[in-house]
């Protein structure tokens, strides 16, 4: 988790939805949703809060045939919120959500991680453009390894972090031989992920490591926050860390 997708990824999910309904959905009911574990794709967790406002229907990770907008539709109306313009273009004419999007990691994180003899890189359910933005742009990062939304099937499915886990690993395969692999998320797509990837590659030793979203850490969602890291680890979450940069803390207490 390197930023706060609060004002921007979860409030392009608030206005897409208000957008076709009228209703604006509250956190906690986006919390619940990605907390199922199969909504990773903000274009879809959108749809599907839409269907179960029309349906009535709260069941978890099913799909319905509530009269939706066209998906090709629904995403345009999500990325006018988000980019504010043409999300292929240039990121300076760039006026929606996006510009709201704090970063909770600076440059010299990385270099503590590389100081430390890790390698790195990342694994997002976001558009390409806007994880490059912040990857490259925003925190200076020279091509960072990245697996972005189509690269590989959406999460919780492991191909995109497997696939960066033998990239970075050095070894001709995962397994036994292989350094340990950590993911950290803060969704319970995330932490599926890596159980996914164990199922996939069973002597490699892999560490889900997690984080509650950051409009979680406010005095005014601390009633929340727990039950969210409780789910977390439900999920299968190895160490529920309480910000990105202790990642290295939490790393050594689980190797050790």
């Amino acid at each position: 988790m390197i930023r706060d997708v609060g004002g921007s990824y979860r409030r392009a999910i608030v206005e897409t939805v208000h957008h076709y309904s009228g209703v604006r959905p509250a956190p906690e009911a986006i919390d619940a949703l990605k907390a199922e574990g199969c909504w990773n794709n903000d274009w879809e967790a959108s749809l599907e809060l839409l269907r179960r406002m029309a349906a009535g229907s709260p069941s978890a990770c099913a799909s319905g045939t509530a009269a939706l907008p066209a998906f090709d539709a629904l995403v345009a109306v999500f990325n006018g919120f988000y980019f504010g313009g043409d999300p292929d273009g240039d990121p300076a004419a760039w006026r929606g959500f996006i510009d709201d999007e704090p970063l909770l990691v600076q440059p010299a994180f990385f270099e503590s991680l590389t100081a430390a003899g890790l390698a790195w890189g990342f694994v997002s359910g976001a558009e390409p453009p806007s994880a490059r933005f912040v990857l490259q742009r925003r925190l200076g990062l020279s091509d960072p390894p990245l697996i972005a939304m189509g690269d590989a099937p959406d999460k919780p499915d492991p191909t995109g972090f497997l696939r960066l886990a033998h990239a970075l690993s050095g070894c001709s395969d995962l397994g036994a031989e292989a350094p340990p692999v950590a993911y950290l998320g803060d969704t319970v797509a995330d932490v599926l992920t890596v159980q996914r990837a164990r199922q996939q590659a069973p002597e490699q030793r892999f560490l889900a490591l997690a984080v509650a979203p950051p409009h979680l850490h406010t005095p005014e969602a601390a009633d929340r926050r727990g039950p969210y890291e409780a789910r977390l680890r439900q999920a299968g979450a190895d160490a529920v860390i309480p910000t990105t940069e202790q990642v290295l803390v939490a790393l050594e207490q689980a190797l050790s």
